[in-house]
């Protein structure tokens, strides 16, 4: 799967990103609207990591979907 595929089914990763970030509002995932560099700045601001921790944790959450 590649991140096009997840924005344009956003409403549907929703739920999947929430269990896997809980710490992201619902408003949050709204905000993000499915823009990876949005997931990465909340996942940053939310758990203290780096960009690249960040982006690596996507990383392997997309993988798995």
């Amino acid at each position: 799967m590649n991140w096009n595929q997840i924005e344009g089914n956003w409403e549907q990763f929703k739920g999947k990103a929430q269990t896997q970030w809980g710490k992201l509002t619902g408003d949050d995932l709204d905000v993000i609207n499915g823009k990876r560099k949005e997931l990465s700045g909340k996942i940053q601001a939310a758990y203290g990591k780096t960009q690249e921790e960040a982006d690596r944790e996507i990383d392997d959450w997309m993988s798995r979907h």
